[in-house]
This record gives structure tokens, C-alpha cells and sequence, in this order.
């Protein structure tokens, strides 16, 4: 790398213009990254294997979607904890068995962050949730198969969400 220049900061990511050394022709042109921390993604399994969702507005698409629990892994916390404070705080859930379903590159194209995955199981409801102020949840628990149903007609549609089902599903069948 030639240059790395903070253009833009936000509480949530700070853009990047990047200039790196030519590899093919000899143009210079530069390349804008964001820079992020960390994400987490839960699969929150009940012991009779109904999955708990969360519905909230999405402002890039101006839509509400379903979606998996999830978010930012803070300073000075690891993966799991986040995963822990996120599944709690957005559902209301908790669960002492975690399993990871590794990581994965959230859009390498222009984010330096990873995703990490997890699955919870046997989770259980602590009485009530505690969103952050900027987030309105509501909570949906339903079966595992009708979930997978909803993935599968394009109902949820959440990039990270379907990379964690993969994950799960490839977990799953190699069993």
C-alpha cells in the first residue's frame, strides 16, 4: 500500500481512500475501503429447535426484515461475547451452549471486516429484551423448518443471515 487517507468517520465505520501499488497496468487509481468492526450473527436454537428472529426497519432498503440477532462486536470484547450481549439485548434470550460456525468476509470488495457466526442452543427467555435506542425489535420464535422456508422463497434475504445458514446447514449435514 502507497497511501491510506481517513476521508470520513462515523460512529459505526470510517471511509478510507486507499492507493496501492499498480499490479497489472501501471494506472494508480484509488480504492475507497470501509472500515468496520467486527459483526456477529446468532442462530438461537429453543430446546424444541424453534429458532428466534428479529424483525426491525433496515434503512438501506427502507424495508422491515427478519432477520437473524446480530450486530457489532465492541472494543475489547471477542466474538462470543458479543454474540452473548446481542442475543440477550435484542431477544431477550440466553443460552450457556455455543458453537462457532467460523467467519466470513462481510463484502471484501469494500469492508475489512469479518462476520462471526454462531449457533446458541437450548436458549432460554429471561422476561424481556433491552434494545439499543436506535433499534425497534420485535421478536418472533417459529420452527426451524419454516424458517429455512422463509429463507428459501426470498422472504429473508439478509446476506450475512444466509451465509450463517449455510453455515449451519453445512454443520447440520455433516453430522
Amino acid at each position: 500500500m502507497l497511501k491510506d487517507k481517513k476521508l470520513y468517520e462515523t460512529p459505526i465505520f470510517s471511509l478510507h481512500q486507499l492507493k496501492l501499488k499498480p499490479v497489472k497496468d501501471q494506472s494508480n487509481h484509488p480504492y475507497y475501503v470501509l472500515n468496520a468492526p467486527d459483526w456477529i450473527n446468532v442462530i438461537p436454537l429453543t430446546l424444541e429447535n424453534e429458532i428466534i428472529l428479529v424483525e426491525q426497519y433496515r434503512v438501506g432498503i427502507d424495508e422491515t426484515t427478519l432477520e437473524l440477532p446480530g450486530g457489532m462486536v465492541d472494543p475489547g470484547e471477542n466474538p462470543l461475547e458479543a454474540c452473548k450481549r446481542e442475543l440477550l439485548e435484542e431477544t431477550g434470550y440466553i443460552s450457556d451452549e455455543w458453537e462457532t460456525l467460523g467467519k466470513t468476509s462481510s463484502n471484501p470488495a469494500i469492508l475489512n471486516n469479518f462476520t462471526h457466526l454462531f449457533v446458541a442452543s437450548n436458549c432460554d427467555f429471561t422476561g424481556s429484551n433491552h434494545p439499543d435506542g436506535s433499534e425497534d425489535i420485535k421478536v418472533h420464535k417459529m420452527p426451524l423448518k419454516q424458517f429455512l422456508s422463509l429463507v428459501n422463497d426470498g422472504t429473508v434475504h439478509h446476506a450475512i443471515v444466509l451465509a450463517a445458514v449455510a453455515q449451519f446447514l453445512l454443520r447440520e449435514s455433516s453430522k
